[in-house]
């Protein structure tokens, strides 16, 4: 399976003027840099899982806040913030379960919004008890 290249939803995704005005926020900076990138896509995949993956997931088109944390900011400006925005953007059908494939691709581009938005190297984890 070749590696998925976001830029092309990315280029759509800009001639939106809904989805282009999503950027991280200071509260959402601040706590990328205090918790880490690692550690925010593990509460991606988690909100992933739990939101977005089943067929059916409760409250669906209102599950995803508009703020709060920058995984959420990265799923309303990704088109990741429900399913029909799913099927929309994305191409992922209505009415099944995401497949972890799935769920990876979504991660990952959630991800490379977040490093592009954030617009400087983003610390993979917080440094606890560095030597240096």
């Amino acid at each position: 399976m070749s590696r998925f290249d976001p830029e092309d939803l990315f280029e759509r995704l800009a001639r939106s003027r809904f989805r282009s005005r999503f950027h991280l926020d200071d509260q959402a900076r601040l706590y990328l840099e205090s918790r880490g990138l690692d550690a925010v896509m593990e509460h991606g995949a988690a909100f992933i899982a739990e939101r977005l993956a089943p067929a059916h997931p409760p409250r669906d088109g209102k599950q995803t806040p508009m703020r709060g944390h920058p995984v959420f900011i990265a799923q309303h400006a990704t088109g990741a913030c429900c399913r029909s925005c799913l099927s929309k953007w994305h191409g992922m059908g209505l009415g099944k379960p995401l497949t972890s494939e799935q769920q990876k691709q979504i991660l990952f581009v959630l991800k490379c919004w977040i490093e592009r938005d954030f617009g400087a190297s983003i610390p993979g984890s917080p440094a606890q008890g560095a030597l240096f």
